[in-house]
């Protein structure tokens, strides 16, 4: 699916390159090519390449960070089950499987979240859910367990907070607005500017608009890291690790300990 997705971006790209391409021949038919070429072209060129480079810098660093939260989640739920498993393990008369449950279902909610599945409400009610089952757990362990699994709860919940943060807020609105004028001016500039020979306008037209346009549909995609319920985007973050981790946290939950 991931990879027909990015196919399916290059074929959107191609699409509007397409129109592009088709709107030059029928300028080059009607002889309305009335404009000529000059420095000045190939400076705003250069400055929304500029611009683009400026968007992309800004969307990689988000994605960077949202490529560690899957495996940081997976991490923090893994750690709370073992915990909990370690109070059953060391107390036969502890009945952690409640606690193991909770934290299957929250596992398997956060997944559902990421595909826009289940609400942010409904998740942070999952996760408040887990303090009255921390509480229940006090009576068969010490309190600094207790405490150190609210901590893990705590650390789940700002992961939570800034993936839903990225998912949410657009990278400089402005500037994709900017960006995008200055491309549909590029691209009406490359149909109307004259360049001799024809094959030789025509292949730079496809070339430079391919690009631009390209290039601007990708810092769009790169934006949202977490687009799994797009079926437009194509690059997304891996789940695997948030994927593995449910199914542990699943054969834990059934053990019951």
């Amino acid at each position: 699916m991931r990879l027909s997705n990015r196919y399916r971006l290059l074929v959107r790209a191609g699409t509007a390159v397409v129109a592009v391409v088709a709107a030059k021949l029928a300028m080059h038919a009607l002889g309305w090519e009335t404009l000529s070429l000059n420095p000045l072209f190939s400076g705003i060129v250069a400055a929304n390449v500029f611009l683009m480079g400026f968007l992309l810098n800004g969307v990689l660093s988000d994605f960077k960070e949202s490529e560690r939260l899957p495996g940081e989640l997976a991490a923090g739920l893994e750690n709370l089950a073992q915990d909990v498993r370690g109070i059953g393990l060391a107390r036969a008369d502890a009945d952690v499987r409640p606690c193991l449950g909770a934290l299957a279902a929250l596992a398997a909610d956060v997944r559902g979240w990421f595909h826009k599945q289940v609400r942010s409400r409904a998740l942070t009610e999952r996760l408040d859910a887990l303090t009255p089952e921390f509480a229940k757990l006090e009576q068969w362990t010490q309190a600094t367990l207790v405490s150190r699994l609210k901590q893990e709860q705590g650390a789940l919940r700002r992961l939570l907070t800034r993936a839903h943060t990225i998912r949410e807020t657009s990278f400089i609105a402005s500037g994709y607005l900017l960006a995008d004028l200055v491309t549909v001016l590029l691209c009406v500039g490359l149909v109307l500017v004259r360049i001799e020979p024809f094959h030789e306008s025509l292949f730079f037209v496809t070339v430079i608009a391919y690009f631009m346009i390209y290039l601007l549909m990708l810092i769009r995609d790169l934006d949202n890291p977490f687009g799994y319920y797009d079926g437009a985007s194509g690059e997304d973050v891996s789940l695997k690790p948030l994927e593995d981790a449910i199914e542990r946290l699943h054969r834990l939950a059934a053990e019951g300990r």
